[in-house]
């Protein structure tokens, strides 16, 4: 599975991505070349630059001014029309219907009615389009993403000035890690927040991969203390599924019942948590009570404090960063008398399904100890 995972230090915008996806190795003259099929009559270069040290490459729309605004049927039909593979048609106009999503909730009115504005120029059309066709070119099956750098202060636009990041920035990453750091400025713009948003599969460190290229992709402006500059890499999922960055949720509660707490484990485990354990503990006036341990994915913290603090009763969370070494395993199906179990197997020996053998366990109404032996016993006959 190839896979792109944009690292965000400063910020993500539609140029720096395609920048970026250009110099990790997307052809210049085919992506283009599908540009080119919009008929906005567009012109556009791809340059190396140096950015504090950094080399990448900078991606330029130059086009006649224009003051129309569009809407987003229009944007769709010119790039349903465009001669591009059908993939980067969707995905463009996923990362679409995303910004206009976002720009309806600001503005109050139907998404068909929103002007696009600076998103509906020529250039944010270029952008949007331009990365969805890259990461195509590229390969690219899923996009992944770090925590965003959205900058901080204000910014002019049509309706004056703005918070950053700006209210349809700001809907867009929801839900998603962002910080600021650096200059005061907008540092994440709608268009690069929409193709993450539309595109990206999760959020934080990078998923264990094996890096093949990666590419530099530069925003127009010059920062004192920082590269403006995009990085993408590019590679292949190693086969670990589990995030090897993780984030451990605890909390201490002293009230809640056996019952309540069984249920809370089973909900967070729901919901996406890694592992979940609880363990007996004396709290403060030496009253006994129950520690709370979730193992989790950056992208899935929120989520899972939320479940924390609705199925318990506590009323706080400690969260805190951790490293998970995680061996990569494949499954294998082996046969026995009782029927079919999937065996976890890595390099340092084979298990059972735990779920597998208790549906068999139940079906027949045998031992589940002797569906684990018999699930053991079939696989070493195999591989012995």
């Amino acid at each position: 599975m190839k896979i792109a995972y944009f690292d965000a230090f400063s910020g993500i915008a539609g140029d720096m991505t395609v920048g970026a996806l250009i110099d990790a190795g997307a052809g210049a003259d085919a992506l283009f070349a599908g540009l080119d099929s919009l008929g906005t009559g567009a012109r556009f270069s791809a340059g190396r630059v140096k950015k504090k040290g950094i080399m990448g490459t900078q991606f330029t729309v130059e086009h006649e001014d224009q003051k129309k605004h569009r809407h987003l049927p229009h944007i769709v039909k010119m790039i349903e029309a465009a001669t591009l593979p059908e993939t980067a048609k969707q995905n463009a106009i996923r990362i679409f219907n995303v910004l206009g999503e976002a720009e309806a909730q600001v503005h109050g009115v139907p998404i068909e009615k929103v002007h696009f504005h600076e998103v509906g120029a020529v250039d944010s059309i270029c952008d949007i389009v331009g990365a969805a066709y890259a990461l195509e070119l590229l390969g690219v099956e899923q996009v992944y993403c770090s925590a965003i750098n959205t900058g901080s202060g204000t910014v002019e636009a049509d309706h004056g000035v703005m918070p950053v990041p700006t209210p349809a920035t700001a809907i867009m990453l929801a839900g998603k890690p962002i910080y600021a750091r650096g200059p005061e400025v907008e540092l994440t713009t709608p268009t690069g927040a929409a193709i993450v948003a539309a595109l990206g599969l999760g959020f934080g460190p990078a998923p264990a991969m094996r890096i093949e290229r990666t590419g530099f992709g530069a925003g127009t402006k010059d920062f004192q203390g920082q590269a403006n500059m995009l990085r993408v890499l590019i590679g292949e999922l190693s086969g670990a599924s589990e995030a090897t960055s993780i984030r451990v949720l605890e909390a201490n509660v002293d009230d809640s019942t056996p019952e309540v707490l069984g249920y809370a484990m089973d909900r967070l485990l729901a919901a996406g948590a890694l592992d979940v354990t609880l363990q007996p503990v004396y709290m403060k006036k030496q009253r006994p009570g129950t520690l709370v341990q979730v193992l989790a994915r950056p992208e899935d913290q929120e989520a899972l404090a939320a479940v924390l603090l609705r199925e318990t009763s506590t009323l706080g969370i400690r969260i805190s960063e951790a490293e998970r070494r995680v061996e990569a395993r494949e499954h294998v199906e082996v046969e026995t008398r009782y029927g079919k179990v999937r065996m976890k197997v890595s390099a340092g020996g084979a298990a059972p399904e735990f779920e597998d053998c208790r549906r068999l366990a139940e079906s027949t109404g045998e031992p589940l100890k002797e569906i684990l032996a018999a699930a053991t016993a079939a696989y070493r006959k195999g591989n012995g």
